[in-house]
């Protein structure tokens, strides 16, 4: 081969020695320049699949992270409205004790029953405030979730469809939770009444200023009603201590998923840095000699010319 000039064997090779070096390089600078191992399919067919189950994860990973932090939010505006209530009845009570003394005349009476009725009215507002993005957190109407006249909301806080494991419900007005709207039995804030004639059990900012707080008596039974009222929203903000916990043990476990998941996509799509810079300088050199090598096997058939002289 090396006595004719038609096909220059050694050239050739040469060349496809070259561009060869050209494709790696072109894919080392394409890693160095996006950071990534598997730029196409092609690079990596099941590592890239792997890949994007574990991207798709970790993305469902931090939106749950996201949704748990609203969560907490809603939980605290519940919260705070109900220390509100809480705070109110409390004073409450100290003006029933106070009225429940026979050492205040009608007048004396009269007025505080005046105050508990204002106190009253401002606890149904303070219900009627606690909302969040329109949906009541105290109503039965504040849920989509609602059933039986009870709030259910359904934090989403886990990548995953089970209702078991990535489902939180929250609901304050489930029996053993509150019972702010929830019967006879329990408190409801937003019609407080004391009235033993029709044998109900809850307080009323409209029957207050009546004469229910004539006698020692009366105001000794809205005492009782009162204290039931406070046991229920104290329950209910045990409750919500209980789900704020969850749901910070829960913000931890899902931290700690994502980073793990973000480790292991990482080690598969992405780029080391270090070794493809190591690369990227090898084919540079390799790509010099390839050249100066297809340069001097261009030049290997004119000695053949010695033959015509």
């Amino acid at each position: 081969m090396g006595t004719r000039i038609n096909t220059n064997i050694s050239a050739l090779n040469a060349l496809k020695s070259l561009n060869d070096i050209g494709n790696r390089m072109s894919t080392a600078q394409l890693r160095l320049s996006t950071g990534k191992r598997i730029n196409a399919a092609a690079d990596d067919a099941a590592g890239l699949s792997i890949a994007k189950k574990f991207n798709a994860r970790s993305e469902g990973l931090g939106q749950a992270l996201n949704n748990i932090g609203s969560a907490k939010n809603l939980v605290s505006v519940a919260e705070g409205h109900l220390n509100n209530i809480v705070d109110i009845l409390t004073q409450m009570k100290t003006k029933a004790t106070q009225a429940a003394d026979d050492s205040l005349g009608t007048s004396e009476r009269i007025a505080i029953k005046a105050e508990l009725a204002a106190l009253a009215t401002q606890v149904s507002l303070e219900v009627t405030q606690a909302t969040w993005n329109a949906k009541s957190l105290f109503s039965g109407t504040g849920s989509s979730n609602a059933t039986a006249g009870n709030v259910l909301f359904r934090f989403q806080i886990g990548a995953g469809n089970s209702s078991t494991n990535d489902l939180l419900e929250f609901n304050l007005l489930k029996t053993g939770n509150v019972s702010l709207e929830s019967g006879n039995t329990g408190f409801k804030a937003t019609q407080l009444r004391i009235d033993t004639s029709s044998g109900a059990t809850r307080l009323s900012g409209n029957t207050l200023a009546g004469s229910l707080l004539g006698s020692s008596a009366s105001a000794q039974k809205l005492m009782g009603r009162i204290d039931n009222a406070i046991a229920d929203v104290s329950e209910a903000l045990s409750y919500i201590g209980s789900v704020v916990n969850r749901l910070t043990y829960q913000e931890t476990s899902l931290t700690v998923a994502k980073i793990n998941t973000e480790g292991a996509r990482s080690r598969i799509e992405d780029a080391d840095m270090a070794y493809e810079q190591l690369e990227s300088t090898k084919l540079q050199i390799l790509q010099q000699t390839a050249s100066a090598m297809l340069a001097q096997a261009n030049t290997g058939p004119q000695a053949l010319l010695s033959l015509f002289k």
